[in-house]
């Protein structure tokens, strides 16, 4: 049996799942709150940047191999378009409009477009605890996002940007399991941030260089946890989670990331918590639970 054969996750899988979803549910508001000072799409191009290459230099000084093989080029810039830079630009645009909560919410309605997408392209069974899984996060996104239809309203970019954030996403999972490189996962990881970085400075040096200032240290303490843990440990972490594992329950173990993004918004932006927050919290955890525990 492969590893991507799995129903659940191992218990590495389940340790970086762990980890994962507390580092990306915490960056949710950091990156609201580094946005204030610093424009959207350098912040992002100094991520990139930053994380790939910090990822290459560890892969090297560890021994591993960071050439992209012959002819591999291009499947590794279709993993970078869809799985970071569609991915980042649309939802640095819509954290920038939307509350940290409800852009997290948004873009983690990621899980029911890549389930679809994996049965229909990469003949991906739906077991009965995904569909389970599927329901219950599906419940508990929809709990939240009722509750914050007024606000969203009045925000219908920063809405579109973060649905098509999650499509794009959903697309580079797919892609990720169709388009296997034949390198290790650091240095692959490493190059598709790298990639990534350069339609990000395109759009960065002609939009926002004429609001460039020196930012104030929580937003540089923000870039920092940004680079060394939100891009270089959990971007490695969840190429891992897909390789161990279907697209289905990948994506889905990913719900409990919007639920920390909720309840660190409610702790450090002062955003609301009611019933609300509490019975979508039961629903997520689970349809984390019932895909990824092993039997």
């Amino acid at each position: 049996m492969t590893p991507s054969s799995h129903e659940g996750l191992p218990r590495q899988g389940l340790l970086l799942l762990a980890m994962l979803s507390l580092f990306w549910g915490a960056n949710w508001s950091v990156m609201k709150m580094v946005l204030s000072e610093v424009p959207p799409f350098y912040f992002r191009t100094m991520c990139l940047l930053g994380g790939g290459t910090g990822l290459l230099c560890v892969a090297r000084l560890s021994g591993v191999p960071i050439r992209v093989p012959e002819r591999q080029w291009k499947k590794v810039l279709w993993l970078a378009a869809f799985n970071l830079a569609c991915w980042n630009a649309l939802v640095i645009i819509g954290v920038s409009q939307l509350s940290s909560g409800r852009a997290a919410l948004l873009g983690y309605t990621m899980p029911l477009w890549s389930t679809l997408l994996s049965i229909r392209f990469l003949g991906e069974r739906l077991r009965a605890r995904t569909v389970v899984g599927l329901l219950l996060g599906v419940a508990g996104i929809a709990v939240l996002l009722l509750d914050s239809m007024e606000g969203m309203q009045q925000a219908p970019i920063g809405v579109i940007c973060m649905i098509l954030g999650a499509l794009s996403w959903a697309i580079g999972m797919v892609l990720f399991k169709r388009l296997p490189v034949a390198m290790p996962l650091a240095s692959l990881t490493g190059w598709m941030m790298l990639v990534s970085s350069a339609p990000m400075l395109l759009l960065a040096v002609p939009l926002e260089t004429s609001r460039l200032v020196m930012p104030g240290i929580g937003p540089i303490l923000g870039v920092l946890y940004n680079v060394f843990i939100a891009f270089m440990l959990c971007n490695w972490a969840w190429n891992r989670i897909m390789q161990m594992v279907p697209v289905s329950v990948s994506a889905l173990s990913s719900l409990a990331v919007p639920l920390i993004g909720v309840l660190c918004g409610v702790v450090f932006l002062n955003e609301p918590l009611g019933w609300q927050e509490m019975a979508a919290s039961l629903l997520i955890v689970g349809a984390v639970a019932s895909v990824s525990i092993r039997r």
